[in-house]
């Protein structure tokens, strides 16, 4: 049945596989997101949640014709690598809305993409690209996936098997074996398939450029890339270790195969959540001894389904080896707990993130599976203590039955006046089980204490401990792919100041006076378009697109639901733009704009338009 799963894993993850989501996300812009600028920026700046690493054409810029615009070197701002900046053409960004598409590769080694606007002077009639980001290639993403998930449980099965064949000594280690090598190569290939899956994930292309030696090369100088190349180089001592303690055992063996061990969670540990936000050193920490936890318990279960299933000769593990592996999981929940609930606070920030996120729904979602395998486990240890009761109580009576029998073997010799070296008793006393090895009969499972009802129940509860770790494991992956919740608020933040802070409110009118030369259009300008205070811009263009100057342009606004108006903006020519500083508007609602243009002593035209007042 494990093999079953194990063997059906990798396809329930593919029919899954998406893009993952990202860790870090775009917290501020300069210039924000939408907004209208009077002139043009020297610069772009984009602020991200956690510190990012840039790749080649990190940030794209397109112009109003949706035609790329060359950009200075993308680096990041002074004081930090969460902010990327680009300087802009030194000869300036004409009128019109840009576009903005970057892609970045967060702290934890995901990439993350996005675009937004900005305009400069005013919108442009026509609406910019919707979106230019480059697309994730699904099949990349289902294999990095996959490879992702498969290292993540043949890593658990490896780290957790060689504990249980040190730890709990099973009289059979032979039986490991299969477990162990299958994990070891499972961790090798994917995590080459990984390093080889690198730089395509990293650029959203196909999996056919993952054998570009140039891709290899930006790879490996990344943190990403150093990581997985020493899991390559830990995974080879790992397995000259694994063959010198199938022998001999000795202290400087098992220091350094509990060195190997860590070193290889860490490399997990230091290429996900851990990797960013607070206190990064401390949640390394914490994520190490939390994976090398989970490790021991579901890699430690695997091999004791494993240990449980009796051999062609009849022999099975002992109480004594099961009862040992109870001590070593329970050792292990502990630290899950421990360790658990900082990372969750970590990851969450508040209680309110645990169901206002995706990444607290997650985790809700891993912590009812987490409280079903204590449940199960609970299951376990009740029959491990039952079957050590029925085993002690085996053996006492087997201790008692051969002490009965030695004494009585001692009676008959006294009574027949034989001596010690008497062939015929001698022969009966031979035959007559001592009470140690009447013991051991019952510990092996012998036919002194073959205690089937145990062994299966143990079976069983162990096969469900398995299943339902095997799926935490999936859930807790899924958890590493998710914006934590912290991030997730202070974008959620960000954005809410961002609404607090001043807009501006842009409307284009064409107009038509109905003679030769007199069409056009208006672009207006309010700003903030918020309750009290406002300034206001209006530029004319004339038929041929250039600006046009007129006699006279009247700008008024109504509130009709209030019966409020009309108040006169009362704009001034101020050589190529009218304006004006002064023009209150007392309440928020939706106002009505008049505006009238007189191209000649006789010839004007009036529209209107409704533009939205925030309070």
């Amino acid at each position: 049945m494990l093999g079953s799963l194990l063997f059906l894993l990798p396809f329930l993850l593919l029919s899954g596989a998406g893009p993952a989501s990202a860790h870090t996300a775009l917290r501020a812009t300069d210039p924000g997101d939408g907004s209208v600028v009077k002139t043009a920026p020297r610069s772009l700046t984009l602020t991200f949640t956690e510190s990012v690493g840039l790749l080649d054409g990190a940030i794209r810029l397109y112009d109003p014709g949706n035609h790329r615009v060359r950009l200075g070197t993308v680096a990041h701002a002074p004081g930090g690598s969460e902010a990327v900046r680009v300087t802009l053409p030194a000869s300036g960004l004409r009128n019109g809305t840009y576009t903005v598409a970057w892609r970045v590769v967060s702290s934890d080694s995901h990439p993350v993409s996005g675009a937004f606007t900005f305009s400069v002077g005013a919108p442009s009639p026509t609406p910019p690209a919707q979106d230019i980001r480059p697309p994730e290639h699904r099949a990349t993403s289902a294999l990095q996936s996959t490879a992702r998930y498969l290292a993540h449980l043949a890593g658990a099965l490896l780290i957790g098997g060689a504990v249980f064949a040190v730890v709990c000594r099973p009289p059979d280690p032979a039986r490991l074996r299969p477990l162990l090598k299958i994990s070891w190569w499972t961790v090798l290939v994917a995590t080459v398939a990984l390093l080889l899956l690198r730089a395509p994930y990293e650029a959203g292309t196909a999996p056919a450029t993952a054998l570009d030696p140039a891709g290899l090369l930006r790879t490996l100088d990344t943190r990403p890339g150093a990581l997985l190349l020493t899991r390559l180089i830990l995974l080879d001592v790992a397995a000259f270790l694994l063959l010198r303690l199938s022998g001999a055992r000795s202290r400087p063996l098992l220091g350094a195969a509990v060195a190997v061990g860590v070193g290889l969670a860490v490399t997990w540990a230091a290429a996900e959540h851990a990797s960013a936000g607070i206190q990064v050193p401390l949640a390394i920490v914490s994520s190490t001894l939390h994976l090398l936890a989970t490790a021991v318990w579901l890699g430690g279960l695997a091999a004791l389904l494993l240990t449980l299933r009796r051999t062609a000769d009849g022999t099975s593990t002992s109480v004594a080896v099961v009862a040992r592996f109870s001590r070593t999981a329970f050792g292990a929940v502990c630290v899950l707990v421990l360790t658990g609930v900082y990372q969750s606070w970590r990851g969450l920030g508040s209680l309110a993130a645990l169901t206002g996120t995706t990444y607290g729904r997650v985790l809700l979602i891993k912590l009812l599976a987490v409280v079903a395998l204590l449940g199960v486990a609970t299951v376990s240890r009740r029959v491990v203590r039952g079957w050590a009761a029925t085993t002690a109580r085996a053996e006492g009576e087997a201790r008692a039955e051969g002490e009965a029998r030695a004494g009585t073997v001692v009676r008959e010799r006294v009574a027949a006046g034989v001596g010690a070296g008497a062939g015929g008793t001698g022969g009966a006393e031979n035959s007559t089980p001592t009470p140690r090895e009447a013991a051991r009969a019952v510990r092996s499972g012998g036919s002194g204490g073959d205690h089937h009802g145990d062994r299966r129940a143990l079976r069983r509860s162990v096969f469900g401990e398995v299943a339902i770790g095997l799926a935490v494991l999936i859930v807790t992956t899924v958890l590493t792919s998710t914006l934590p919740g912290r991030a997730e608020a202070e974008v959620a933040r960000a954005g809410a100041e961002a609404a607090g802070q001043p807009r501006t409110a842009t409307e284009t009118v064409p107009y038509d006076t109905g003679v030769p030369g007199g069409t056009g259009r208006v672009q207006l300008t309010l700003d903030p378009a918020r309750v009290g205070g406002n300034s206001v811009q209006a530029v004319v263009f004339g038929p041929d697109g250039g600006v046009s100057v007129v006699p006279e342009l009247r700008l008024s606004f109504t509130l009709p639901d209030k019966e409020l108006g009309p108040i006169d903006a009362e704009l001034t020519d101020r050589g190529g733009y009218w304006a004006t500083d002064s023009l209150t508007l007392p309440l928020a609602g939706t106002w009505t704009m008049k505006l009238t243009v007189r191209v000649s002593e006789l010839d004007q035209v009036s529209e209107t338009r409704t533009i939205r007042v925030e309070p």
